[in-house]
């Protein structure tokens, strides 16, 4: 029997663009909450808008941390 939806291909990702890609993820979310908090400053949600947007800058921060710690030579005493 045929499948009428195929499966989703699997790509297998490196640590590095599997933290840019949450990175990129992170910074749309992060934009479409400002969008939000830009059309409707006086909801009664805008306090849970500016709560995303808060968490949301430091999980890049996080991201933006690991993905130095990639580029960071394991053990900076070897360059010697």
């Amino acid at each position: 029997m045929l499948k009428i939806v195929p499966d989703p291909p699997h790509h297998l990702h490196s640590l590095e663009d599997t933290l840019m890609l949450a990175s990129d993820y992170a910074l749309c979310a992060e934009a479409v909450a400002q969008q939000a908090m830009l059309m409707q400053p006086r909801s009664p949600v805008s306090l849970l808008m500016m709560a995303s947007m808060h968490e949301l800058e430091a999980l890049r921060k996080l991201l933006e941390s690991a993905l130095a710690q990639i580029h960071r030579p394991a053990d900076p005493q070897a360059l010697h």
